[in-house]
């Protein structure tokens, strides 16, 4: 199914958004990808993703051919405007960056028992330089309670595009490599104890650290 196709199967304001964030990125960061045939055809997964911009969850998500739920702070949903898109797009509010409270984690297990697709950066923030930083435990708590695939995602270049502190660069390529799913086996070790959660997200952020940029030239 092509990525234009796929659009009419996500709820109007997605897939809208979803059109925008193909052409804004096509237009000004246009970067290429690679592993799209790694993403799970059927059910609910988690992409695990890098995180060093504000580009990176609309960049990611277009490259998704099924409706994604983000996690956003709670302190995003402001009267008007922005509460309405936040909920129109099927944002998830957490506490904090990188917050795990009771709430979004049943809307997380909501979303993926429907057959969505939800983003996570185990950094639980922004990188301030780029570099990969170290996970947080919550999405080693969330991979396990949700028992779903978990697509690793190495997102290059959209520090140099939209860095922390810098200002936007418009023509700075922004690419996406998708690796191969880790499965409940992979990632989640019951017997490492009080220790679960962040092993299980240092095993995703290591499968993160292993995938290279996409081997096609941007043109």
């Amino acid at each position: 199914m092509s990525l234009r196709h796929s659009q009419l199967d996500m709820e109007p304001v997605y897939g809208l958004f979803h059109g925008i964030c193909r052409l804004t990125h096509q237009m000004f960061f246009r970067g290429d990808v690679a592993g799209l045939e790694n993403l799970p055809e059927e059910g609910g997964y988690i992409v695990a993703a890098n995180h060093a911009s504000l580009l990176d969850p609309p960049i990611v998500g277009q490259f998704l051919p099924r409706q994604v739920s983000f996690f956003a702070r709670k302190t995003l949903w402001k009267p008007g405007f922005p509460s309405w898109w936040l909920n129109a797009v099927g944002t998830i509010p957490v506490d904090r960056d990188g917050g795990t409270s009771l709430d979004a984690i049943k809307r997380v297990l909501g979303a993926l028992a429907s057959g969505k697709v939800v983003i996570v950066f185990p950094e639980g923030t922004r990188s301030p330089t780029g570099e990969l930083q170290p996970p947080k435990a919550g999405v080693g708590l969330l991979a396990c309670k949700a028992k779903v695939p978990v697509v690793p995602a190495r997102i290059f270049g959209s520090f140099e595009a939209f860095g922390r502190g810098g200002r936007i660069r418009l023509g700075s390529p922004v690419s996406v490599s998708f690796g191969k799913p880790l499965y409940p086996q992979d990632y989640d070790h019951p017997g490492d104890g009080k220790e679960r959660y962040a092993r299980t997200a240092g095993r995703i952020m290591d499968a993160i650290k292993e995938i290279g940029p996409p081997q096609f030239p941007v043109v």
